[in-house]
């Protein structure tokens, strides 16, 4: 009886989880290179423990972590010189009061100085790790696949496309950014898309399945544990009975 118990109870605890990461999905279904994500869960067989029958054991269920889907997702031209999409692997570069981070939101702007920020203020980076500046005169803003830079006063630099060994390991830090301790690499197969932004990948007839199916599973679990609890209940009063 505790077995079931503590069994529907690890169930609900990740079921709850998958749930919040489903609606996170959705709730980032309009977030511009926003990369979609699922729970890994890991069957456990706990060693020593069995269920009536001496050959069925146990078994648990395990957060493993998250699997962060890296498919790209539809582009869509906008037709603003300060929009850029990226095709193929990679991520923006930019600075932050916080360090380092990355991001494959190419929606950018200039601030009151004439620096290329994205949608929070933080300075997006060139290929040297430097800020970007235009004059106020220059009004046609160019960048080309390769992330060459080039206005009426000539060519102005290249903006900073970086790749990661493992991109599905790098975490999250909000605002659709991210932070890695894993060396930068150059993105040889990323080209931009000027005029242009990545949507997000989720798909929301999938993400809107996996969540009734949560919910059914959820339901399941606690009446599994209501059960349970109810067997338990009963069996303590006939025992308190039988004993008074």
């Amino acid at each position: 009886m505790e077995n079931t118990l503590l069994i529907g109870l690890t169930r609900q605890i990740t079921l709850r989880r998958d749930m919040a990461i489903t609606a996170n999905n959705l709730a980032n279904m309009n977030t511009v290179g926003f990369k979609a994500e699922s729970p890994l869960f890991e069957e456990y067989l706990m060693p020593g423990a069995r269920e009536n029958a001496p050959d069925k054991r146990l078994s648990f269920v395990i957060d493993q972590g998250l699997h962060r889907n890296m498919a790209a997702g539809e582009f869509r031209t906008t037709g603003n010189q300060l929009d850029f999409a990226i095709s193929g692997d990679g991520f923006f570069k930019l600075q932050t009061p916080e360090g380092m981070r990355y991001t494959r939101n190419g929606h950018f702007q200039l601030d009151n100085t004439g620096r290329l920020v994205n949608d929070q203020g933080h300075p997006v980076l060139d290929d040297g790790g430097a800020p970007i500046f235009f004059d106020a005169e220059e009004t046609n803003i160019e960048v080309a696949a390769d992330g060459t830079i080039s206005t009426e006063l000539g060519e102005r630099g290249r903006l900073g496309l970086v790749a990661f060994e493992n991109p599905r390991a790098m975490t999250k830090t909000g605002g659709n950014l991210f932070e890695t301790d894993q060396a930068e690499i150059q993105a040889p197969d990323a080209d931009l898309m000027q005029g242009a932004l990545e949507g997000a990948n989720v798909k929301a007839v999938q993400e809107m399945t996996n969540m009734i199916d949560v919910m059914r599973s959820y339901t399941s679990a606690a009446k599994l544990v209501e059960t349970a609890s109810e067997m338990k209940r009963r069996a303590v009063q006939e025992l308190g009975g039988r004993n008074a």
